[in-house]
Parts: C-alpha cells; structure tokens; sequence
C-alpha cells in the first residue's frame, strides 16, 4: 500500500488523464460508469428488498444491501469508467496546477451526463424486464417506496447524506489508488462501501437509478399497492420532485464530500509547506 503522500500524486496524475480525455470516450466511460452502479443499485435492492420491507430486519437489509453495492465502483475503478463522484478528486490536478477549473468543470458536467444516461437505461430495462414483479410485486413495490422516501427528504437532509455519502466514495477511490493489486483494491473498495449504504447515505449518480426506476415501477398497479404508499406519496414522486428535492441537494453534497473532504483536505496536509 502507498503512503498518502504517494496517493495524492498518483490521485493527480489520474485527473490529468481525465481532464485531457476527448468527449466521445469521456461520454462513453460514463455511460458506463452510471450502468455500473445502477446495476449494484438494483442488485442489492435484489438482495435486500424482503429484509427492508420489515423494521425488525431493516438494519440487517442495509447491510446486506451494502454487501452488494460496492460491485458497482469495483467495476468502475477496475473494468474502466469515468464517475462524477469519484471524478470530485480531479480538485488535486486543479491544486496542483497540472490543469483549468474550465477543463474540470467540463469533464465533471460531461460525465454526470453520462452517468445519468446509463442509470437511467439500467432502471428502463429493469422496468420492462419483468424483475420488479418478485415476490408477487414487492420488489417494485419496495423499489417505489425507496424512490418516494428519497423524494422526501428535506432540502438540508439530502444534503448533509450527499456530503457524507461522497466523503467515503472518495475515500475508496482515494485508499484503492495506493493499493498494489486487484485484490487490494477490491477490499479497501468493500468495506468502505458497505459502511456508506449501510449507514443509509445519499449518492447522486445511485439516485439516478433508484429514483427513475421508482417512477417508472409507479406505473403499475400491482407494485403501486405493494409499495404501501398513499395517493399524495406517490403523487409526490415524480420528474420534477426528483430533480428539485434529491438529485440538486445531493449532488452538491456530493461535491463539498468529495472534493472539499478529501481532495483539497488531502493536498493540504500533503502540499502546503509550514
């Protein structure tokens, strides 16, 4: 393992090759990164849904749930893909003056893009591929109720869970940079992870599929009346809600976690001579 000193040069050197990467790869790899956590989204409400669905269980869903989510930044660090909370660390290459706050800003705006796209492919296709009808309908039952509890959130509440959800995401991609082989940097990845969705944090580029496939699973009667919502609840869950109450403080969130919290804390320990 790296010292800390070494992650941040590294952690740097990274942004650089983000920051200089052409649109078109850019836009793809982010594509894939929003369907690579999209798919740990769905898959640990897969895992988890039965447990969650019970107060008495709850906490051991979380857990459970957090035991499968962090396949999603395994994929993205270890198969390729270009992330907007992770990308919040390009903050370093912007400190360090190997790149513009324009070319960060774009490459952060780009890849958020991207990201939607893929995890809003991931819940159209789970919408349609008949899955949200297990367990007689829970599934899309519990899929709506996370979406509405999401959508509920005050504005300060989304924000303060952003915050804290990015300041580990960041600190997995921060502590597997300095990790000498695969099976290093899928520990540290891990349980850094299943801390973040077992402590019930808010990630933007998650929500981006948690929230779409609410919506879509709404639709159905069957899941609308497992999700045991009310007419207001699921009224409550739509587009604009989606985008004003979660996405918006959340992803702020996510940035001050991310880049203030790590990036900037990090380069100034490490950079700033006394």
């Amino acid at each position: 393992m790296d010292k800390p000193a070494e992650i941040l040069s590294a952690v740097s050197d990274a942004g650089l090759i983000k920051t200089e990467r052409k649109i078109i790869p850019l836009l793809l790899l982010a594509f894939l990164a929003g369907a690579f956590i999209a798919f740990a989204s769905e898959g640990s409400n897969m895992a988890a849904y039965n447990l969650l669905a019970d107060a008495g269980t709850y906490g051991l869903g979380r857990v459970l749930a957090g035991a499968v989510f962090g396949t999603g930044l395994m994929l993205v660090l270890m198969a390729g893909g270009e992330l907007f909370t992770g990308n919040m660390l390009i903050i370093v290459t912007l400190l360090d003056r190997k790149t513009t706050a324009r070319k960060m800003l774009l490459n952060w705006l780009l890849v958020y893009a991207g990201n939607f796209s893929g995890s809003l492919f991931i819940a159209w296709m789970m919408y349609y591929s008949g899955l949200f009808n297990s367990s007689n309908g829970l599934l899309g039952g519990m899929t709506i109720k996370i979406a509405a509890l999401k959508t509920g959130l005050p504005f300060h509440s989304a924000f303060f869970l952003g915050l804290m959800c990015n300041w580990l995401v960041c600190l997995a991609v921060w502590v597997s940079s300095g990790a000498k082989n695969a099976a290093g940097k899928a520990l540290t990845i891990f349980f850094i992870i299943c801390l973040f969705i077992t402590s019930g944090f808010e990630h933007s580029v998650a929500n981006m599929y948690y929230i779409p496939a609410g919506i879509f699973a709404k639709q159905n009667p069957l899941w609308q009346t497992m999700s045991g919502l009310s007419a207001d609840q699921l009224a409550n869950l739509n587009w604009v809600n989606f985008i004003v109450r979660n996405l918006i403080p959340v992803t702020l969130g996510n940035m001050v976690g991310g880049a203030g919290m790590v990036g900037m804390l990090y380069w100034i320990v490490y950079k700033i001579k006394r």
